[in-house]
């Protein structure tokens, strides 16, 4: 018989990056007695790449109690690159609270994260945020989200979704816009318990949990996390683990845990609908049902996304390697990147037949966070330029990845940014003037235009633009567009950068190099201001004379150098170049070092294995 556990409920916040989901998620705690207001902001961002970025990357789990009844909360991230860690977190949910900015209204990402709601058919609240801001709009932003729910759904009934006005930052909350008696959160609370159900389970039906996460203690090992879809368990319950090859791997449980704010306290027995902590499992994946070993019966796995980004990961190649990091090997790269893809469903991972790897997810964002979380870990390696995936249809056509990107950017430069955007094979779908001199833009843009376009963008814009884009789909393939038409400043010997060197040849280009930086033949200390490669010297010294002649000597006065991020690498390089990333250094290379080899392979015009 079918029943409901009334004293759990489980939810997800999702919405677009920066719309306040962590903020709201601090709010829920101070209000609900699991924090106070000296536990600091934003606690949900437990890693270091998030508090310095200020973004969600992986979804997390927390629970507080309200009413006597246990609400399990998932923060999600905003990031279109991660859009798999909303697929793995709306798998152990109920429900969802749809944020959306009062003044930005539903952007890229919310069509995406609602579509995945609704498609499970979770319960939706929505909660127009951030009300406090002076460009705010929340009941334009209300019709928006109305008319989002209607065009990913045809059920008019979603209309009357409960709809809650809020400041994040300030923890309060009510169903009436400007509400002078709002003064806390808990209305939001209420609202959890009275319209998102409570877990349902079979009664009739042993233990089966799906594991949605993967987690690591240095005490108790592997944790997989996920929800009990039917039946208890108590510690040391003999279970069956099913993996995606359908083997049974036997393992006894060793303690249960659940959540209790954002961490895990012991528990003795684990019921339907709880969201729990399993420890003593080595061989587990996410996706894998865990089940009582006489009742042996998997639950559907977790469907994500397929990639459409791939990126190429190797050893350092660069003579500089094994200066500043410790975890060189391509074996060792190979091990990490098979612990990423244990605990990150979004990706795929392939060993290639010369030591290098293939990495495909989601979009340069994504690649870029993994290579810095390796390179804090102290891996030296160098990658590739993201390439895209392409398919084919039932018809043998060649299909791509295409993207929905919303631009709000001053009115004075719309001009230039529509006319980068069509040689990048974008069709504009809607303009918008608003009567704050800003203009909105939406475009269908192949996925591949947006690589190394972002820079330019901010710089076109003067950085006053705003970018938004998630996946729309494929189609048919848009045909070729010109990649970068600069050149790259080549570095022809090994040595240090030179003041004097670097002040002689600024006329070429733009450098990334500073004096005294180590270079190596084959290093691209800059960008050329014109088409082809250039190799050059910046390692030379002026030569002495014995001629002292008062104006002679000229005053070197070098243009100033900004470094280049790790994102801009990787959107600046060709086909032909790699990143190489160590723990303190980023610098850009050919794929083959040697000009000479390299000056074979052009006159042949052979293309070598590293360049297919």
């Amino acid at each position: 018989m079918i029943r409901q556990n009334e004293k759990i409920r489980n939810i997800a916040i999702i919405a677009h990056v920066d719309h306040g989901k962590t903020t709201l998620v601090d709010a829920l705690f101070r209000q609900s007695g699991v924090m106070s207001k000296g536990d600091g902001e934003r606690i949900m961002d437990s890693g270091a790449i998030e508090r310095e970025r200020g973004i969600t990357i992986s979804a997390k789990n927390c629970a507080i109690n309200w009413k006597g009844v246990k609400i399990n909360i998932i923060d999600t991230p905003g990031h279109a690159d991660f859009g798999g860690e909303v697929e793995r977190g709306l798998s152990m949910v109920d429900g969802v609270i749809l944020l959306c900015d009062a003044a930005e209204g539903p952007l890229p990402q919310t069509r995406f994260v609602l579509q995945k709601a609704l498609e499970k058919n979770l319960a939706v609240i929505v909660v127009i945020n951030k009300i406090d801001r002076q460009d705010a709009r929340p009941e334009e932003v209300l019709n928006e989200v109305y008319d989002l729910l209607l065009e990913l759904s045809d059920d008019e009934s979603l209309l009357e979704v409960p709809v809650f006005y809020a400041n994040g930052r300030e923890g309060i909350c009510s169903e009436k816009l400007n509400d002078p008696d709002a003064k806390n959160i808990h209305p939001l609370l209420d609202a959890v318990l009275e319209h998102i159900p409570a877990p349902s389970y079979d009664d009739e039906e042993p233990f089966q949990m799906l594991v949605s996460d993967l987690s690591y203690s240095d005490y108790l090992g592997r944790l997989a996390i996920g929800k009990i879809v039917n039946g208890s368990a108590t510690p040391n319950t003999q279970l069956v683990c099913i993996n995606a090859e359908g083997k049974h791997i036997p393992l006894r449980v060793t303690r249960l845990q659940l959540y209790d704010g954002p961490r895990f306290t012991e528990a003795p027995e684990v019921t339907p609908g709880d969201i729990t902590v399993l420890s003593g499992i080595e061989d587990v994946s996410i996706g894998d049902t865990i089940c009582n070993k006489d009742y042996i019966k998997a639950l559907p796995r977790i469907h994500v996304d397929e990639p459409t980004v791939s990126m190429l990961f190797s050893k350092n190649i660069s003579p500089l390697a094994g200066r500043e990091g410790k975890q060189l090997t391509s074996a060792k790269i190979w091990d990490r990147l098979q612990r990423e893809a244990l605990r990150n469903v979004s990706i795929g991972i392939e060993k290639n037949g010369d030591d290098t790897f293939t990495v495909k997810g989601r979009g340069e964002f994504q690649m870029a966070i993994i290579v810095e979380q390796m390179r804090r870990e102290g891996f030296e390696l160098c990658i590739g330029r993201p390439r895209i995936i392409f398919r084919k249809d039932e018809n043998g056509k060649l299909t791509e990845p295409v993207e929905d990107l919303l631009i709000d950017c001053p009115e004075e430069y719309s001009g230039t940014i529509m006319q980068e955007l069509s040689q990048r094979k974008a069709a504009m779908q809607n303009i918008n003037y608003l009567a704050n001199g800003r203009v909105k833009m939406q475009f269908i843009i192949p996925s591949r235009g947006l690589i190394g376009y972002r820079d330019q963008f901010l710089t076109d814009t003067r950085g006053y633009g705003i970018m938004n884009s998630s996946l729309h789909g494929y189609e048919p393939y848009k045909g070729d567009f010109p990649d970068r038409t600069t050149g790259s400043l080549v570095c022809d010997r090994a040595g240090e950068a030179v003041a004097y060197g670097i002040w002689e040849l600024e006329d070429r280009g733009r450098f990334f190099i500073v004096p005294g930086d180590p270079v190596y033949e084959g290093e691209i200390v800059g960008e050329r201001n014109r088409e082809g490669d250039l190799l050059l010297n910046p390692t030379r010294t002026k030569k002495l004379t014995n001629l002292r002649a008062s104006g002679h000597d000229e005053a070197v006065s070098l243009t100033p150098v900004k470094k280049m991020t790790l994102e801009q690498a990787i959107g600046f390089i060709k086909e032909d170049e790699l990143v190489e990333v160590t723990p303190q250094s980023v610098r850009i290379c050919k794929k083959i070092l040697d000009s000479q080899k390299r000056r074979i392979f052009e006159n042949r015009g052979v293309i070598p294995e590293c360049l297919k």
